[in-house]
């Protein structure tokens, strides 16, 4: 019998009303590079197990890593249930599931790769970065393969398998007046779209065209944000807004706007759990819940909101299938609670190039990478970053050049009504332990910018 069976009937033997398990076994392999080499070769297997108990509405919730020791967690997590308040409006966990494999999320050569093959990955990332005006490379290569499985005492039974391959490389540089950095990314589900030498190109020429910065006057200017820090911008700006839960609080900057204009005719911002490739791309979501291709801004309105089952039975609405367990560096975890969170934030792509968005410029920045991005005032959508490399200074529909570090302190829902232009160069894109994301350059007009 085997761990998930035993866990289910002995809920049933105590005649809990419902409970849930989630086993994770996780296998992840990361290189991490300093000092232009790799530095150190880890592996990790990992298993855990997650249970959710819901009994006379209340719920409790247990975590291990030993699976001898489920039994007497849950008698533990038994005894917590008088001091908890019941849910009333909880509906019950689901009782069946349609899951369905969706090309490009698993890679069986990604799971079996060999450890020389993973090492020839990462040297491959440092050869494409290497340059005499290059200083130092860092950065890390991860592979992660998760086998998932989630079963519930309705008899609602799930079976995943996932693969997960990113990498990051940032180049510095001492050559210049001042140390600059470029940043190279690249993630995706399966080895054969997977470019280490891309992201060593791309870092290596972030780095050398950002060498002798120029002093950035405080000013308002046109921003052309490169994907990476448009993604930096969904992540810990954008996402939270559309958090069902978030918005029926009123803790949201477009609670008040729902079915209205809230961007540019031109701006839609999708969650799509089903584009090939994608770091959150899946069918079902990890409650068991089918997943949804849906337009939270569609053609600048605001369409749709994210949740899980608590927060929509909360509300009397139904779950849209956006309950997920985050886990490191990607992929799943075995939290028995999970959260409500979009798969994939995408923003279809628009017909101008880059290059095209910079000569219709007068007087602006191109923005490759920020840092510290947060928000200052959630409800009213105040936020600040850093830009720290990768800035350009355009004048007249060109590049004058590489700019030094500046403040951006701005407003979304202003900045989602400024943007001008949306470029064509869409890409997946994800930060260390953040939203993924798929999105092209975007260009906003009157942003204030301060210089540090």
């Amino acid at each position: 019998m085997s761990a998930l069976e035993k866990a289910l009937n002995h809920s049933k033997n105590m005649r809990i009303d419902e409970c849930e398990i989630v086993i994770l076994k996780k296998k992840i392999t990361t290189i991490r590079i300093t000092d232009s080499e790799i530095a150190e070769t880890k592996q990790n297997f990992d298993e855990s197990y997650g249970i959710r108990l819901i009994h006379n509405k209340k719920i409790a919730s247990i975590q291990t890593t030993n699976q001898h020791e489920i039994k007497d967690a849950i008698n533990e997590s038994l005894k917590t249930l008088s001091n908890l308040k019941p849910r009333k409006f909880w509906r019950g966990l689901p009782s069946k599931v349609k899951s369905r494999q969706i090309d490009g999320t698993y890679d069986e050569k990604l799971e079996k790769i060999s450890g020389s093959n993973i090492m020839d990955i990462a040297e491959s990332m440092i050869n494409a970065t290497d340059d005499n005006k290059i200083s130092r490379i860092t950065g890390s290569l991860n592979i992660v393969t998760d086998d998932f499985e989630l079963e519930n005492s309705n008899g609602l039974n799930l079976k995943e398998k996932a693969t997960y391959i990113s990498g990051i490389i940032n180049a510095e540089s001492e050559f210049g007046t001042l140390p600059v950095s470029g940043i190279g990314h690249d993630s995706c589900r399966t080895l054969s779209h997977f470019s280490a030498e891309k992201i060593g190109i791309d870092a290596k020429k972030m780095c050398l065209e950002s060498i002798n910065p120029q002093k950035i006057d405080s000013d308002v200017y046109s921003v052309i944000f490169e994907p990476y820090s448009v993604g930096e911008l969904l992540t810990f700006v954008v996402a939270s807004n559309f958090n069902f839960k978030t918005f029926v609080e009123k803790k949201s900057c477009f609670s008040n706007n729902f079915e209205k204009e809230i961007a540019m005719e031109q701006l839609s911002l999708i969650d799509d759990p089903h584009v090939p490739e994608g770091i959150g791309t899946k069918s079902v979501d990890d409650e068991g819940i089918e997943t949804k291709r849906q337009s939270l801004i569609d053609n600048g309105i605001f369409k749709n909101t994210f949740s899980n089952l608590f927060d929509s039975y909360k509300e009397g609405e139904q779950s849209s299938g956006n309950a997920l367990r985050f886990g490191s560096p990607m992929g799943k975890s075995s939290e028995p609670i999970p959260i409500s969170a979009p798969h994939n934030l995408k923003i279809n792509p628009g017909k101008s190039s880059q290059e095209d968005m910079i000569k219709d410029t007068k007087q602006g920045l191109l923005v490759g990478r920020l840092w510290y991005t947060y928000a200052v005032n959630p409800i009213k959508g105040d936020f600040s970053c850093t830009a720290r490399s990768g800035i350009k200074i355009i004048e007249k529909g060109e590049i004058k050049s590489p700019g030094k570090s500046v403040r951006i302190i701005h407003n979304l829902a202003t900045m989602l009504k400024n943007i001008s232009e949306i470029g064509s160069n869409q890409r997946n894109v994800i930060q260390w332990a953040s939203l993924p994301s798929i999105t092209p350059s975007i260009k906003a007009e009157n942003i204030s910018v301060k210089s540090i």
